[in-house]
């Protein structure tokens, strides 16, 4: 008896291991791609590493030092959050609205699928090839300005890209159009996995469209409208290819839709291929990503939090006058 119990104590030790070796190219891939880059990234930022430098010295913060006092990187700055939030904010507000009316039983709307497809088809396309559509299609003879002009909307062709506020609504508006069908896909998810007895219940009790939405939609939809929040803070942080090949490669003009991230790559590319100054830059990026997302988490949470306690509280008064 005792051996057959090794035997099988044996077998279950064996085969624990089989969870190792199945994430193990997880694992590896993540140590080797993801972790080491980014700590080693960290580490040049601490040095003066040029690309052709064959030593360097560490040179503790005088990258950050060099960074802060650059003008341009406190324009790349509030230039990456203004493009961000001119396109997050609609994004957000139209895909929630379209998924309320594609998700609601009582408008019944035909064709959910096609219009769903039909919006995220902007997203599998290269943005490379978007920039170049785009650029072509705002040009000085491009046809935006030729129909413009033909209609009588403009009174003469407009030069989009020597407008500082034409140029900033082209890239909001195409990283808009890029990733809005997928912010609707996401959010008409979570408003399909959200039990139809509780919008039952709620018009049995007399409540309205608007008061299900606020009361009940918008509540549990918390979570998923976090993940959206968050991974689009992440993207939006990033923000590079659109920005840099619409334009001169230096967020033109003046400097208008320059990035952090095309800051990073003007670093990189100038002063010898300085690679601590351009690290600096990406840690800068990284930071900025982590704490804005850590106080949206945080913010939610306390919300939802404080909301628990005031919903037990009523339960315990109610429990108290009826008890």
């Amino acid at each position: 008896m005792e051996q057959v119990l090794k035997k099988k104590k044996h077998s279950r030790i064996n085969k624990n291991y089989y969870g190792y070796i199945f994430t193990a190219p997880f694992i590896i891939g993540f140590l080797l791609f993801s972790l080491y880059p980014l700590v080693y990234t960290f580490y040049l930022s601490l040095t003066d590493m040029t690309l052709m430098s064959k030593s360097y010295k560490f040179i503790g913060l005088a990258n950050f030092k060099k960074l802060f006092e650059d003008r341009f990187f406190i324009q790349s700055f509030l230039n990456t959050w203004k493009i961000w939030l001119i396109n997050f904010i609609p994004q957000l507000g139209i895909a929630m609205l379209l998924a309320v009316w594609f998700t609601s039983t009582r408008l019944k709307i035909r064709f959910v699928g096609f219009w769903r497809t039909i919006f995220y088809l902007p997203n599998i396309l290269m943005p490379a090839t978007i920039a170049v559509l785009f650029f072509n299609l705002f040009s000085y003879y491009g046809p935006v300005n030729q129909i413009g002009v033909r209609i009588g909307l403009f009174k003469d062709a407009i030069d989009f890209f020597r407008s500082s506020t034409w140029t900033v609504g082209i890239v909001a508006f195409i990283q808009w159009w890029m990733w809005f069908g997928t912010t609707l896909i996401i959010i008409m998810a979570g408003m399909t996995s959200i039990s139809p007895s509780f919008y039952e219940s709620a018009m049995v009790d007399g409540a309205n469209s608007w008061q299900m939405f606020t009361k009940i939609t918008l509540p549990l939809l918390r979570p998923v409208l976090v993940y959206i929040l968050v991974t689009s803070l992440v993207g939006g942080m990033q923000m590079f290819d659109i920005p840099y090949m619409l334009t001169d490669g230096r967020g033109s003009p003046n400097g208008s839709i320059m990035t952090m991230n095309i800051l990073m790559y003007m670093k990189f590319s100038s002063n010898k291929g300085h690679i601590g100054a351009a690290a600096s830059v990406g840690v800068m990026i990284f930071l900025v990503t982590c704490i804005s997302a850590l106080i949206i988490i945080k913010l939610l949470k306390e919300k939802e939090s404080k909301r628990e306690i005031k919903s037990i509280n009523r339960g315990v008064k109610g429990y108290e006058l009826h008890g």
